[in-house]
């Protein structure tokens, strides 16, 4: 006599016997209808029921690229939209020196924002560190949270960005040799993290200290300049450790968690078509105008930032004739960072960068830069 199966596996398995065209119309209400979080949250649970909801989850739920939404955590490390940007806040606490990135316009009421990554600064004698992490309370380079981390020189005027994944479209070279996390959260702090040198941002230095903005550039060594030419793509990874899809959906029941962490998977991507060496595509500061009567340098932030500030910035592409980007394409703005009032800041980003990439650059804007100011 055969053993009676678990009541889970029993469940499970009506769930799966759905027919195909009713379980495709179920996901696809449900991702039309909850489009902005905590709703949300119920398209990752959908992808966690079983195999085969999973597998047209999959199917309908598109790219940030594609649809202009964040849903899994692996669209925090996907090219952002091409056209309307993804609009986010940053909050900073000055008091514990973190800084979190959230979802939406700008701070709403209660403090239901969804957070999306968040990050510590760490001084140290010769430079600053900043650990990016998906959750608020875990910054520890050893847990399954950590996401990467941007460190300065001495000076503040160069800042280096790592990613805990190598990019999609190269061959994996930590700087140093170190061995991957395990899906559990926290493991031993004698196992270190990797880490992949992915862009370095650099600071004008202010020699003559004469006013105006901070000039900066951006070389994003895990995105070829082609990305912005005429059908170009940029790199975009498909999943990250299992780890990561626990931490993104709203404080799920420890029965959810474990369906949410067999959605994910432990691979990237296959690599893209660039080869290795491709040029990396350079964002610069858009230039701004001094405003004679209200005499300071002026951007247009479309609403968008509110409060002057030397952190203020608009990053466009740089790019010379022979790489045949069109005008309109140099014009615009693919990452955009101000202040709207104390301690809060609006990032918005697109096509190319991804949320996590917005994220470390627009970091570099806290540290302390003297030489530059």
């Amino acid at each position: 006599m055969a053993p009676t199966p678990p009541t889970d596996v029993i469940q499970q398995g009506q769930w799966a016997n759905l027919p195909l065209e009713l379980l495709l119309d179920i996901i696809q209400r449900v991702e039309e209808s909850e489009t902005s979080w905590p709703a949300r949250a119920v398209v990752v649970f959908c992808g966690s029921v079983c195999k085969s909801w999973r597998d047209i989850t999959r199917e309908i739920v598109k790219t940030p690229e594609q649809c202009g939404r964040l849903t899994f955590p692996i669209s925090l490390k996907q090219p952002g939209p091409r056209q309307s940007p993804i609009q986010c806040f940053i909050r900073r606490d000055r008091g514990t020196s973190t800084f979190y990135l959230y979802y939406g316009l700008a701070p709403s009421e209660g403090e239901k924002d969804k957070l999306l990554l968040s990050a510590k600064r760490i001084r140290r004698a010769t430079s600053t560190e900043f650990v990016i992490s998906l959750v608020s309370d875990d910054f520890s380079r050893a847990s399954s949270t950590y996401v990467g981390k941007l460190r300065s020189n001495f000076l503040g005027t160069k800042f280096t960005v790592y990613d805990s994944q190598p990019p999609c479209d190269a061959v994996p070279k930590p700087k140093n040799r170190s061995s991957r996390r395990f899906h559990s959260k926290q493991v031993s702090p004698r196992v270190p993290a990797c880490n992949y040198s992915v862009g370095n941002i650099s600071y004008e230095l202010n020699i003559f200290c004469t006013r105006g903005p901070r000039r900066m550039h951006c070389a994003m060594h895990s995105i070829p300049v082609s990305s912005i030419q005429e059908g170009g793509t940029a790199p975009t990874p498909t999943s990250l450790l299992q780890a990561y899809e626990e931490q993104f959906a709203v404080s799920p029941s420890s029965k959810e968690k474990d369906l949410v962490a067999e959605f994910s998977s432990t691979t990237l991507s296959e690599p893209n078509v660039s080869a290795p060496g491709a040029e990396p595509l350079v964002l610069k500061n858009k230039s701004p105008r001094w405003h004679e009567q209200l005499q300071c340098w002026c951007l247009n932030f479309r609403g968008r930032v509110t409060v002057a500030s030397v952190k203020n910035f608009q990053l466009v592409a740089a790019v010379d004739p022979s790489h045949n980007v069109s005008a309109e394409e140099q014009e615009r703005v693919i990452l955009q960072f101000g202040k709207i009032g104390k301690d809060i800041f609006t990032l918005d980003y697109g096509y190319p960068l991804s949320c996590f990439q917005a994220f470390a650059i627009c970091l570099s804007s806290f540290d302390t830069k003297p030489a530059c100011e």
